[in-house]
């Protein structure tokens, strides 16, 4: 007889089972990790059982598509920082006075106040469930005392709501999740982004670098430090996964004799890509936008973008940056990294780099607000 029970854990496929849908859509979280190797496992990306979304206001639409089609209810998933993406979409097309969609969120709770968390996801956790109250959102919270008869009685109530055009959510405390295969994801690159990084640093000088939220900042950070450097050159957007290039473009347009380098990542791009259009056309000369593809949620587990089946390049020059490479090797990355720092073009470097950090990759151990302040120091100056 099958277990579903591990230790305190919830098996994954246990739950699925009681939510009884063949259709998911959502942006990996490392608090659903579960769910999200179950997912893979099961269906890969398959268009017609998963789809993985460039951002949560995009997974609302997609399963909004799906009742439309089908008449069944979707599953979205998601990090709780995606609330803020969703807002919209839930208010204006889901909500029972405007179309009446059903939809089954389940949330990754980052930040629950009280649980240890980074400083990114501290507010947003402590107003995580609010947020859905104030979107009509009834919620069940899972942990790991949550047993399947909790979650059977969750999802019968939930049923009679979803029925009437209502959306419900799981929200997903840390490690109530199990699932019994922890799923690799790899890709054919070789070159490693720490090392990139590594050249970016060397090559910047005292230029400004912001860097997206992830293990980007996190090893800009630690290169600093063996390094022995200030981290005054650096902003780390250690959350706003998205925002990055935007964060540049507004430093580069008030700062024209400066060199401003942005180091992005591709889920990041592809999370808000319209900011791509107006970087391309804001006639800045200053701006370098590095972005690191291993077509890959690698933060968060690895799951895959769809930047391994574009080409970020051809789009950058499509949306107006006038001098654009992509990288596979060192030899291409410090040719790039050289004329970027000598020339006066808007650029972009498509960087092709490997799944793959250190284990014992670290934090920031400084604050935002004191990252804030020394960077504003050094580029005010």
């Amino acid at each position: 007889m099958k277990k579903f029970l591990i230790g305190v854990y919830m098996d994954i496929e246990k739950f699925i089972e009681i939510l009884d849908a063949d259709f998911y859509t959502g942006v990996p979280d490392s608090q659903l990790r579960a769910l999200c190797d179950y997912l893979m496992d099961k269906y890969g990306v398959n268009k017609k059982n998963h789809v993985i979304a460039a951002n949560e206001g995009n997974c609302v639409g997609i399963a909004a598509g799906y009742h439309l089609a089908t008449g069944k209810v979707p599953v979205v998933y998601m990090q709780n920082s995606g609330e803020g993406n969703v807002i919209n979409p839930v208010a204006s097309l889901l909500n029972e006075k405007v179309y009446a969609i059903p939809m089954i969120f389940i949330i990754g709770w980052r930040g629950e106040p009280g649980i240890h968390d980074e400083p990114q996801h501290i507010y947003q956790g402590e107003i995580t469930l609010q947020l859905l109250k104030d979107m009509g959102i009834e919620y069940f919270i899972v942990d790991k005392e949550s047993s399947f008869e909790d979650i059977a009685v969750a999802m019968r109530s939930f049923r009679q709501k979803l029925s009437h055009g209502k959306n419900v959510a799981f929200v997903v405390r840390k490690n109530a999740f199990f699932y019994h295969k922890n799923t690799e994801y790899k890709n054919n690159n070789t070159l490693i982004r720490e090392e990139v990084i590594k050249h970016i640093v060397n090559v910047s000088k005292d230029d400004p670098i912001i860097s997206t939220t992830g293990k980007i900042s996190r090893e800009l950070f630690e290169i600093r430090e063996e390094n022995h450097q200030s981290h005054k050159y650096d902003f780390l957007t250690v959350g706003s996964m998205g925002h990055a290039s935007s964060i540049a473009l507004g430093i580069a347009l008030n700062k024209p004799n400066r060199k401003i380098w942005c180091i992005d990542g591709d889920g990041a791009l592809l999370m808000h890509m319209g900011a791509l259009p107006v970087v391309g056309t804001s006639e800045v000369n200053n701006f370098i936008h590095i972005v690191m593809n291993n077509a890959a949620h690698e933060t968060v587990g690895g799951m895959p973008t769809v930047a391994g089946q574009i080409e970020l390049s051809d789009m950058a020059k499509a949306c107006g940056y006038e001098t654009v490479f992509t990288v596979y090797n060192v030899e291409m990355l410090k040719e790039a990294l050289l004329e970027a720092k000598n020339c006066n073009n808007l650029t972009f470097i498509e960087v092709k780099c490997a799944i793959k950090s250190r284990k014992d990759l670290g934090r920031p151990t400084t604050t935002p607000i004191d990252n804030k302040m020394n960077f504003m120091e050094y580029i005010m100056a």
